[in-house]
């Protein structure tokens, strides 16, 4: 089984393989097409702007290679950035396009109410909706760092932070999952995390 971590030079793929790693997985950093598609999950990571992360992307042509493997039913999971990039489009500098994958725009976390932007440090989740991902996720506390909020209907709503608003922390449609958080900045929550995708993503190899 092998995950491939897609490589743009917007992730935080060091900590990501690594954490990978104590798992126990297999992981590939890659933005070769024939590996995503042949991949058994993928993680999109990210950090920084979501239109230079676009760009970047689509300079690698790895759009077209994360929706053919979505399509093709591979798993996918995206961490920060990475969850903002599944929305359909994002309004941070400029209006974006996004990769389409989860229904939702990205938006500015709206400042006031004495927090500061951005939302930075650990937050307690609240847990929406039962997933694989979300076992046992009831107010543990997980590492957030960014500015835009995906805002999302409540079908994709799996968790939220309380930040002034209800800060979607995890989001997912079928097997598209994303966390806005850090999952391997996240200690032992979210090294469980990163085992249920893995689960995940076994129950896909061997079902298919």
């Amino acid at each position: 089984m092998t995950i491939a971590v897609i490589d743009y030079d917007a992730g935080n793929t060091a900590n990501v393989l690594r954490a990978l790693e104590k798992l126990g997985v297999t992981a590939v950093l890659t933005a070769d097409q024939n590996v995503i598609k042949t991949a058994d999950g993928i993680i999109l990571p990210g950090v920084g702007a979501f239109p230079m992360a676009m760009a970047e992307l689509e300079k690698r042509d790895l759009i077209t290679s994360l929706k053919t493997a979505v399509a093709s039913g591979i798993p996918l999971l995206g961490i920060c950035l990475g969850m903002q990039l599944l929305l359909d489009a994002s309004q941070e500098h400029t209006v974006t396009e996004g990769l389409g994958l989860i229904p939702g725009i990205c938006r500015a976390i709206p400042a006031g109410k004495g927090l500061k932007v951005p939302h930075m440090g650990w937050n307690n989740l609240s847990v929406h909706r039962d997933t694989v991902l979300t076992r046992g996720l009831q107010d543990n506390y997980v590492y957030f760092v960014h500015s835009y909020f995906t805002d999302v209907a409540s079908q994709f709503l799996d968790a939220t932070a309380d930040y002034g608003i209800a800060i979607p922390a995890m989001i997912s449609h079928g097997h598209v999952y994303g966390c806005q958080f850090h999952p391997e900045k996240s200690g032992d929550v979210g090294l469980g995390i990163l085992e249920n995708f893995k689960e995940i993503v076994y129950a896909n190899t061997t079902s298919n």
